[in-house]
């Protein structure tokens, strides 16, 4: 490999991707850089935790290593595992290798959904020692000074089952993240879906009355994710009760009694 060159380089993000801040999210964050503090975002489903470590990442000029949780991802899918090569067996990296060695970012996205036994694997990573022992190969990895670890979850799917444990939790420092309020809202959804302030301003608006049916027949209301994606359905020539039957309605529920609810509530806002 040329010296030059860096395994991380795939993972730099060449463009600024737009975030709008609505607190102050981005000087912590920056602080927690400074001192390579491991960061917890907590959210709900959409509201744009992922968007903001793009940002930061961009911002900071590092590499962003993501990688998706899921139920079914072992230590092994983090850390790496021998694999059969035509030279004999070789051992790949994970990615959370990948940015411990080479010095990138690594966001752990919906880390609640791993396995408990996968997530301890990062405790080392979040104290003084700042280590990743990697228990098949016998190395121990010294993280590179530019590494990072970013974890987020979603605490409204919080259980007894699915959770972070406490030995996990505070190990972070944390910022709290929620749907901005319904002028910022409005802007972000305009630029994002490319659609006029009044359409916006009406997405914004049915987000409202749906967010205000949870616990009542939804877990979640409308993300803003979802109103971007309805309104760039408005801005491809889908009529708008269509575009919100389809980017809001059918998505965030399949009960159909909660769906009619919802109906009801949202015809009431449409011109």
């Amino acid at each position: 490999m040329d010296a030059s060159t860096s395994p991380l380089d795939r993972y730099r993000i060449a463009a600024e991707p737009f975030y709008q801040p609505v607190g102050n999210e981005v000087s912590v964050f920056e602080a927690a850089w400074q001192h390579r503090l491991p960061v917890m975002l907590k959210g709900p489903t959409g509201c744009g935790k992922t968007r903001f470590v793009e940002h930061m990442a961009w911002k900071l000029g590092r590499p962003l290593v993501t990688v998706a949780a899921h139920e079914d991802m072992t230590a092994a899918d983090l850390a790496g595992r021998f694999l059969l090569g035509p030279e004999g067996t070789v051992w790949q990296d994970g990615p959370l290798t990948l940015a411990v060695r080479h010095g990138g970012i690594c966001y752990l996205d919906e880390i609640v959904e791993a396995r408990q036994d996968t997530t301890v694997v990062i405790h080392p990573l979040t104290d003084a020692r700042r280590v990743l022992p990697l228990e098949k190969s016998g190395e121990l990895i010294h993280a590179h000074p530019d590494f990072q670890l970013v974890i987020s979850y979603n605490p409204g799917y919080q259980s007894a089952v699915k959770d972070l444990k406490e030995s996990t939790k505070q190990r972070f420092i944390a910022l709290d993240f929620d749907y901005p309020e319904p002028g910022l809202e409005a802007g972000i959804v305009a630029r994002e879906a490319g659609t006029d302030g009044e359409l916006a301003r009406l997405l914004v608006t049915i987000a409202g009355r749906t967010r205000n049916l949870r616990g009542q027949g939804l877990d979640e209301g409308a993300s803003t994710r979802m109103l971007i994606h309805t309104g760039r359905l408005v801005a491809g020539g889908v009529p708008l009760e269509m575009a919100v039957r389809a980017g809001i309605i059918l998505p965030i529920t399949d009960d159909a009694d909660v769906r009619e609810t919802l109906g009801a509530a949202i015809s009431a806002c449409l011109p």
